[in-house]
């Protein structure tokens, strides 16, 4: 039985074929596969034609786990920047599961309020009877806030009281879901290299900041920055599940790359993992060298 307190956030991308959009992925033919499986989620799903019979987009080979029976047609599509906040006042971000069953299901539908109302477990029963990928987890999504689903489950969602199981109509079948809790939305933005080179300047940042470098070993040992931690891509399998035991979600987070490409990706990940305020070093080390420090070498 799955609780708030215990839940991978990012092994099925669910919730993200329920939203109308996300930050597209970069460059994503150059990372290593087994970060693009715990990335998948955050590829831009535009369209849901058949449901039932998920595409693969063609820049990345995904298996049948990996994809949602509700993505039809996963496109990535190109972006220079993300420079908007993601915290504003009075927002907030929901953890919330949930139970797929296809349209024409009502009966199981109606059995299945039933037992729920006479006290049986929501994620138990997705294990058993979700048509979602996500029944692995009981049905785990994740946490969301608003303007990133589509608008019949968004509305259910948004409205439900906290632990009651509600119903939904959408275009992929009927929902049973649940809100589990919620809490103030979390922050991520772009940083711009002249703004972080300010912040350099104070040693007391270096210390208080929580600093990334995705990049890997050969790349850091052509250029660097004072007071990062280095996790390569490629070394994700070892680092990624234990982040929030390395570092402090309640910290401010700065992630660089080389270019920002990858860095904006993992500062995502981040934010699906807990962590309260990212920023991504627009331009990476790279732009970094080119505008404010010349002292940094470029390659």
């Amino acid at each position: 039985m799955l609780r708030a307190t215990h839940f991978p956030l990012t092994r099925y991308p669910t919730v993200f074929a329920l939203r109308q959009s996300l930050v597209p992925i970069l460059s994503i033919s150059s990372f290593p596969s087994s970060f693009l499986q715990k990335l998948s989620t955050f590829s831009a799903f535009h369209s849901f034609s058949n449901p039932l019979s998920p595409t693969r987009p063609s820049l990345v080979a995904l298996t049948p786990r990996q994809l949602s029976p509700m993505v039809g047609h996963p496109q990535l599509r190109p972006s220079a920047s993300f420079n908007s906040e993601s915290s504003s006042g009075g927002s907030r971000e929901i953890l919330v599961q949930h139970l797929l069953l296809k349209e024409d299901d009502q009966k199981l539908l109606l059995e299945l309020q039933q037992r729920i109302a006479e006290g049986e477990d929501l994620s138990d029963l997705a294990v058993e009877y979700s048509i979602c990928p996500s029944k692995e987890e009981g049905g785990m999504l994740g946490w969301v806030r608003k303007g990133q689903m589509v608008p019949e489950f968004e509305e259910a969602a948004f409205s439900a009281p906290l632990n009651k199981v509600v119903k939904c109509k959408t275009n992929f079948g009927w929902h049973l879901l649940q809100v589990l809790s919620e809490r103030e939305e979390s922050l991520l933005k772009d940083i711009q290299p002249e703004e972080f080179h300010a912040k350099m300047q104070d040693p007391s940042f270096i210390e208080e900041a929580q600093l990334i470098d995705v990049r890997e070993p050969e790349e850091v040992s052509q250029a660097s920055l004072p007071g990062f931690q280095v996790l390569p891509l490629r070394q994700f399998g070892i680092w990624g599940p234990e982040i929030t035991s390395k570092f402090d979600p309640m910290k401010d987070t700065y992630v660089m790359c080389h270019h920002g490409m990858r860095s904006l990706q993992v500062a995502k990940w981040l934010q699906t993992q807990g962590f309260r305020k990212v920023f991504n070093l627009y331009g990476g080390i790279h732009a970094y060298a080119t505008k404010v420090d010349p002292s940094v070498p470029t390659y």
